[in-house]
């Protein structure tokens, strides 16, 4: 019996030698997952303030990039509008080549006529023709200009790019670089450029029958058509889209629109895109006759 109380005693014994070595063993191991949990904290930490030093890429490229306007968020937006503009004009079955404006509202706005024409040229339109009754914008034609640069700028984010702008004055085309340079053209109108030129072309044939350079008999509306095109390489407007309630042409230019669809907005003030692209969704959507 004595005999079998030492070997349990011994048993006890080993077995508690077991469990401290467990033990120390699980302390060890405890303080090194510690130390490194506590390491990786301290790194995390780190970090973003190593990499501060760093100048963004992206940064470079936005402040070596003018037309981002030092925000690349800008810069993206700008970018997305310029495709889905030019998008937009590529879907369309037929798009103009000549549109015209007609503002027939009293209270005119610069920004958002130059709004329009800016999105004219972003979704293809080669040239545009901006009209009043009272002439106020070709009376104010460096405003327009300026206007019409800013927005570009504001809406395209195409940073000193410009288009050539066209003046019509008394019949008489008189080419302007020093805003915009491109292949679109703007031109703006007042009543007298349409009635000026007619008048012009009458005198002209009249005279070459009084000095017997042509007879009466070759007078014919082909000839009159020509001469009113001979100092002209614009195309007659294919769409006018008129602003106001007024249901009248107002006196655009009268030889010239015989083939031109004409489509009605309630204003012009607050104008949108989509209102023009709708405009422009309509006439290509529309079928033109040509007197058929």
């Amino acid at each position: 019996m004595a005999l079998l109380y030492g070997l349990l005693w011994r048993l006890l014994l080993f077995l508690l030698h077991v469990n401290r070595a467990l033990l120390s063993w699980l302390r060890v191991r405890l303080r090194s997952v510690q130390g490194r949990l506590w390491e990786r904290a301290i790194a995390a930490l780190l970090l973003p303030l190593a990499l501060a030093g760093f100048q963004d890429p992206q940064k470079k490229l936005t402040q070596a990039n003018p037309d981002a306007n030092g925000n690349p968020v800008t810069g993206s937006r700008t970018a997305g509008r310029r495709a889905r503009w030019l998008s937009d004009g590529r879907s369309l079955e037929k798009l103009p080549v000549h549109i015209g404006l007609l503002v027939a509202e009293e209270e005119l706005s610069y920004t958002d006529t130059a709004n329009l024409v800016v999105w004219c040229m972003a979704v293809g339109i080669s040239y545009v023709s901006v009209y009043d009754q009272h002439g106020i914008f070709q009376k104010n034609n460096s405003r327009v200009l300026e206007e019409i640069a800013r927005q570009q700028q504001d809406l395209l984010g195409v940073d000193g790019s410009k288009y050539s702008v066209e003046f019509l004055s008394n019949g008489i085309d008189k080419q302007h670089h020093n805003v915009l340079s491109c292949r679109p053209a703007v031109k703006l109108l007042c009543p007298d450029d349409g009635k000026q030129s007619i008048v012009a072309a009458a005198q002209q044939l009249c005279r070459s029958v009084e000095n017997r350079e042509r007879s009466s008999k070759d007078i014919s509306v082909t000839m009159l058509d020509s001469l009113l095109r001979e100092s002209k390489n614009v195309p007659d407007p294919e769409l006018v889209v008129k602003f106001g309630p007024v249901d009248s042409t107002l006196g655009f230019l009268p030889w010239h629109i015989r083939l031109t669809e004409f489509i009605s907005l309630p204003s012009h003030h607050g104008v949108s895109y989509d209102d023009l692209f709708g405009a422009l969704q309509r006439y290509s959507a529309c079928q033109q006759r040509l007197g058929q």
